[in-house]
């Protein structure tokens, strides 16, 4: 495999596909990114149309392979991370898809989950998945799906749909519908899947009404998976990485041993901490998941998803006109050296860990006549940072393990002030990789040990490089203050709506 220099990593994420090329240093070579649209039909419902997700990501993929004058014979595999949850269904006749891609956001689903919490069914999904019952997941979103159509659930049952996360989508179309298949670390994400077992369970396919014809085969992290049409870049390429965007940053970022902790800042927030060999239940209302099989070795971790990160900014930028460009936040938010007890609670899509609370709406709170741009744009970083508080109190007291600091990744964590910011409100450091694209880099790494390329996670965490550390410097009394204010608004965006006003979420 001496000709083959380079791994290609896609990293299909909530607004854009990326495309980035490693050499076996671990240098990036070159990279490729396309935006995609966004689709908002009702209230709290967010859709892609599958077409989009595809074309962008293979677009991007034969670019840089462009850019960098790459053969398919330079390749020696392609390592998939993947915007997780997003529930896709097909024809596998066809490969056409039956209905839009429903988003991870998407709350449609908020009223069906309801009536399984109050018949008593979270025990069980938290003691087989180490989920909560929320629409974030994607069991409620498959059943809304076949349900969307008549005979939609006929044809299921009969073998003639198929189901996936993106991660499916992708191998699918790569392998031109050679290839039904998730990886581990997605099924864990579709509440159908028994993470201790390892395998699809029936008592949740029957508790959410999911014809066990329409899952794919679940198959390790890193190793044999595809190979590629050979139409597609001029000849088969092996795919032997996929793994969840969240699950192959925390892989990227070098938090291979029990006790590490990555936080992602992207659209949503994304902290994990590698628990090891043994999943560790959570009781502060955080999930518990697997990072990561390989070698026939599978990785545990607790996370902490927020529905709310850059999405904040985002909406500074396109709902209220702020800024035009997400960057000018940052000068923005420092006109001002506080929000002067102006709080942001970013509860658009609800509320994620370690709240889940699928009702609660965003709360603007303690402004004056004397309240400007800055003071707003400001509260919005301090919402980015006060989430991430919340999430490392509630994982250090699940895990019994005192975090000594937090490795910081993807677009977000650019922002000096932000990661300042949360350095501060958090008490302890923040560590910048000198690579913050952490999610291609790890989606890279399972693909080339699963190909041989590398050969071992040891080396590579060995080679993890730290770009910056941000030390806190504010006083212990001030961050309290801080805190305390940010529980009372969230207690505030909580009692905003009831189940009872959610009139347009059907089942």
């Amino acid at each position: 495999m001496s000709q083959r220099r380079f791994i290609l990593a896609l990293d299909q994420g909530t607004t854009s596909s990326r495309a980035m090329l490693f050499a076996r240093s671990g240098n990036v070579i070159a990279s490729a990114q396309r935006e995609f649209a966004q689709h908002y039909p009702q209230p709290g419902w967010v859709e892609h149309d599958p077409a989009d997700v595809w074309q962008s990501q293979l677009a991007v993929a034969q670019e840089v392979m462009r850019k960098a004058g790459a053969q398919a014979s330079d390749i020696a595999a392609i390592g998939i991370a993947n915007q997780r949850e997003t529930t896709l269904l097909w024809d596998r006749k066809t490969g056409a898809p039956v209905g839009p891609a429903i988003v991870w956001q998407d709350r449609r689903t908020a009223a069906h989950c309801t009536r399984l919490i109050e018949c008593g069914a979270q025990a069980l999904i938290e003691r087989k998945t180490g989920l909560r019952i929320d629409p974030y997941f994607s069991s409620t979103k498959l059943a809304w799906l076949l349900d969307s159509a008549p005979g939609l659930r006929a044809r299921a049952r009969n073998g003639e749909l198929a189901f996936g996360t993106v991660d499916s989508w992708l191998v699918w179309q790569l392998s031109g519908g050679r290839r039904h298949v998730t990886d581990v670390s997605n099924a864990a994400r579709t509440a159908l899947f028994d993470i201790r077992t390892g395998a699809w369970d029936d008592e949740l396919l029957a508790l959410f009404d999911i014809p066990r014809a329409v899952l794919p085969e679940v198959v390790a992290s890193s190793g044999a998976i595809a190979h590629t049409d050979a139409a597609l870049f001029g000849a088969a390429i092996p795919i032997t990485g996929v793994a969840g965007d969240q699950q192959a940053s925390t892989f990227g970022q070098g938090c291979v041993e029990p006790g590490l902790v990555k936080n992602t800042y992207g659209t949503g927030l994304f902290m994990l901490m590698n628990t090891g060999a043994q999943p560790v239940a959570s009781r502060h209302r955080l999930l518990t998941t697997i990072g990561w099989e390989f070698g026939g070795q599978r990785t545990y971790a607790l996370e902490g998803a927020v529905f709310m990160g850059g999405a904040i900014v985002q909406w500074l930028r396109d709902g209220l006109g702020f800024i035009e460009n997400a960057a000018e936040i940052n000068a923005l938010a420092a006109q001002c050296a506080s929000s002067e007890g102006v709080v942001l609670a970013p509860a658009f899509a609800g509320l994620g860990a370690p709240y889940w609370d699928p009702y609660a709406r965003g709360t603007l709170l303690g402004m004056t006549r004397g309240t400007g741009r800055a003071h707003i744009a400001r509260a919005a970083l301090e919402a980015i940072a006060l989430q991430t508080v919340d999430v490392l109190d509630a994982m250090e007291a699940d895990a019994g393990i005192a975090v000594s600091e937090l490795r910081a990744d993807g677009g977000a964590s650019q922002s000096d002030l932000l990661m300042q910011i949360q350095a501060d409100l958090l008490g302890r450091p923040v560590v910048r990789p000198s690579i913050t694209e952490t999610t291609a880099l790890g989606a890279a790494c399972l693909a080339g040990l699963g190909s041989g390329f590398w050969s071992s996670r040891e080396e590579i965490a060995g080679e993890w490089p730290a770009a910056r550390r941000f030390e806190p410097a504010m006083a212990a009394a001030e961050r309290a203050m801080h805190i305390e204010r940010w529980h009372r608004a969230i207690d505030r965006a909580r009692a905003w709506e009831s189940p009872a006003d959610q009139t347009t979420s059907t089942v």
